[in-house]
């Protein structure tokens, strides 16, 4: 059964990951614990080993040997490796699950399409979502561990009620050296036909999009035997299994606390004058070797995880619920197509019928929630500059081949001036043919020219001034 803990998790509080630390069903201690006792074990062996059976010459041999091991064991790329690989398989742990087909779709189609409250009419639904449920049964019976054992032979099929006797004849007629799951969509596709001809399916419409969610429903059912058949390239776990295990086999041997190297002094107390180097002290003599085991535990754990999940249609703590989806899918379908088909509550006044804002009301414990201002996007409070320049409404220029600057800043107008030019008004005239180039202290003044008459004889003549240099241009 699927480990669910969502609940727990719900609200983000102090040592909210805490509490799921203590749980054993779906853990990693109850996937990884065998591994690291024999991990610890073997770790055991060979300290006890160095310590009490190997003579002087023996342990410093040893020692050498140690020392190259944890050198090597640094050169795997263990966590690119390994992270690559995981991250693939949950990518694709997921995408099957998204391909498990529901017939949630196609029941609503087949309720609102397929008419006919008479024995036939409810035989022909209950029939056509019949065949869709036994097209899942017959694609996870496939892949799935559990539904095999529920289902082991078409006779147990039979029994559970999602195959007749004699579609089973015809099923079992059909020679064929291939999965044959996609029969029964081939036997709904026939009886929506007839249904069409007999009336029941009132146009060519509704008949077009029953076969297209049928065809949906067809193609998860496809790409989950897919994932079935093609898994992820033998290679490249191999290479996975490989690093992880060649890095705990060196670490075995090259975390072992050994005697320091010879001839090393100690960094924190160097050789005074006449005096020789003393031996290093090597590392702490721990016999449990801590951040070795949390390695171990984090690397071989990842390494479990991918492991578990690289096919979720087992019998694992966290595999799908297969069982409870075919249970599930059969009871909501019939029960669509049958007992709800136009069977609908009366259609009444909703309670907000006279008014313009509706507004649900909160309890006690959410009225908080109403306080707060609804959101109206980000660049709703933003504070827009006081200056009427800023806002002046300036005539595009013309396509040009040069590109289009960014407009006047006003830390650049510190620069040139107040009632300097800016750039990019400049480089827009740059291309025009006609007319004097505006410019922004013009701009300004003829939208104050209105209330200032004297702002207004300035304009004119500065452009009369501005004509009569352009005239005397050669």
């Amino acid at each position: 059964m699927t480990v669910s803990y969502t609940l727990k998790v719900a609200e983000a509080r102090f040592g909210g990951f805490s509490s799921l630390l203590l749980r054993w069903r779906g853990s990693i201690y109850k996937l990884l614990y065998k591994e690291f006792l024999l991990f610890v074990g073997l770790y055991a062996a060979l300290s006890v080993t160095y310590r009490l059976l190997l003579t002087q010459e023996q342990r410093h041999v040893y020692a050498q040997v140690a020392r190259y091991c944890n050198r090597s064991a640094d050169l795997i790329p263990l966590s690119f490796v390994l992270g690559f690989y995981v991250t693939l398989v949950v990518n694709r742990w997921w995408s099957q699950y998204t391909s498990i087909p529901l017939p949630d779709q196609l029941m609503c189609v087949i309720s609102a399409s397929v008419h006919g409250v008479d024995q036939q009419g409810r035989l022909l639904r209950r029939t056509l979502m019949r065949y869709a449920n036994l097209a899942s049964v017959l694609v996870l019976r496939s892949v799935s561990t559990r539904v095999l054992k529920r289902f082991p032979t078409m006779e147990h099929v039979v029994d559970a009620g999602f195959m007749s006797q004699e579609e089973r004849k015809k099923f079992e007629s059909l020679k064929s050296d291939f999965n044959k799951y996609w029969v029964p969509c081939v036997w709904f596709t026939n009886l929506a036909a007839q249904a069409r001809r007999d009336g029941r399916i009132r146009d060519d419409i509704a008949l077009c999009l029953l076969l297209e969610e049928l065809n949906k429903y067809r193609a998860k059912c496809s790409m989950l035997f897919h994932y079935d058949w093609i898994s992820i390239p033998l290679v490249y776990t191999q290479v996975v299994t490989i690093a992880v295990y060649s890095f705990f086999a060196l670490s075995l041997v090259g975390r072992q606390f050994v005697e320091p190297e010879a001839g090393a002094t100690k960094p924190q107390d160097p050789p005074g004058p006449g005096q020789e180097p003393a031996l290093a002290l090597g590392d702490l003599d721990m016999y449990v070797p801590l951040t070795t085991l949390l390695q171990f535990f984090f690397y071989a754990g990842w390494l479990k995880v991918a492991e578990q999940i690289i096919n979720p249609f087992g019998e694992d703590d966290d595999d799908f619920e297969t069982n409870q989806l075919i249970d599930r899918n059969l009871q909501v379908s019939l029960l669509s197509v049958d007992d709800m088909y136009q069977n609908l509550p009366l259609a009444e006044k909703d309670l907000y019928w006279d008014e313009d804002q509706p507004q649900p009301p909160y309890t006690v414990a959410t009225a908080a929630e109403s306080l707060r201002p609804s959101f109206l996007g980000s660049t709703f409070n933003l504070r827009v500059s006081d200056d009427p320049e800023q806002s002046l409404q300036v005539e595009a220029s013309p396509a040009s081949p040069w590109p289009a600057p960014a407009a006047q800043t006003p830390l650049l107008g510190r620069f040139l001036g107040a009632g300097a030019p800016s750039p990019a008004i400049s480089l827009r005239n740059f291309g025009r043919a006609r007319g004097a180039p505006r410019t922004p202290h013009l701009l300004r003044f003829r939208a104050e020219e209105r209330d200032d008459p004297e702002a207004a004889a300035r304009i004119e003549e500065e452009e009369a001034a501005e004509s009569g240099d352009k005239a005397l241009e050669p």
